[in-house]
């Protein structure tokens, strides 16, 4: 049983690796502002997080799915996934600068968000019309509050934080100034693998069977 990650997501491919599974990798041909946009428009009011999340990882899987499927050889699973996480009232995705980062890391300094992560699963065989199960987890992240601003200006330094969702990462340096985790700590990280081991489980699929 084959599986393909429709991301290029480091985290991702981590964990997937961590759980036994070697994936293949393949980009999503998805303009994520564009689609969170026309759902927007279509619905009147913007998405909740959980929402958000979910339909970007629906159009990632959905986009990578359908070019398996196309190709007519691949026999497995097609995993997507988004991550967002959620602050006073306010929602973050990735803050790719320095500026950003910073103050964003200024704003979660002892306070406790939610990093909500949807993930979409297609089931993909030759000859057959994919199928797809989801999920949205949600794990709540406190962080500490004795953090200086010297330390915020070095973990910006490191350039982790711009390209991650939330700006933080619980696994690598961002870890240490993080002090309670509520949820599946792989939520976290970038995806439950809990939600993807029941998604599987709803399209037929063991997880053991999904070990290299």
């Amino acid at each position: 049983m084959r599986v393909c990650l429709a991301s290029t997501s480091p985290a991702r491919l981590m964990l997937l690796r961590q759980a036994g599974i070697e994936p293949l990798t393949l980009s999503p041909d998805v303009d994520e502002d564009a689609v969170a946009a026309a759902s927007a428009e279509d619905r009147g009011t913007e998405l909740l997080p959980g929402e958000l999340v979910l339909l970007l990882a629906r159009a990632k899987a959905a986009d990578v799915a359908r070019r398996l499927a196309d190709e007519g050889e691949f026999d497995g699973l097609v995993i997507g996934g988004d991550s967002m996480f959620a602050l006073g009232g306010r929602v973050y995705g990735k803050p790719y600068t320095p500026e950003e980062a910073t103050r964003r890391w200024r704003e979660m300094r002892g306070a406790t968000g939610v990093l909500h992560s949807g993930h979409s699963v297609f089931r993909v065989s030759p000859g057959v019309a994919p199928l797809e199960a989801t999920a949205v987890a949600s794990a709540s992240v406190t962080f500490a509050d004795d953090i200086s601003d010297a330390e915020i200006a070095a973990y910006v330094a490191s350039g982790e934080p711009l390209h991650v969702a939330g700006a933080f990462t619980v696994d690598s340096l961002g870890g240490a100034f993080i002090t309670r985790v509520d949820g599946d700590p792989s939520t976290v990280v970038g995806m439950s693998l809990s939600a993807i081991r029941r998604l599987a489980g709803e399209l037929g699929v063991r997880w053991t069977d999904l070990w290299s």
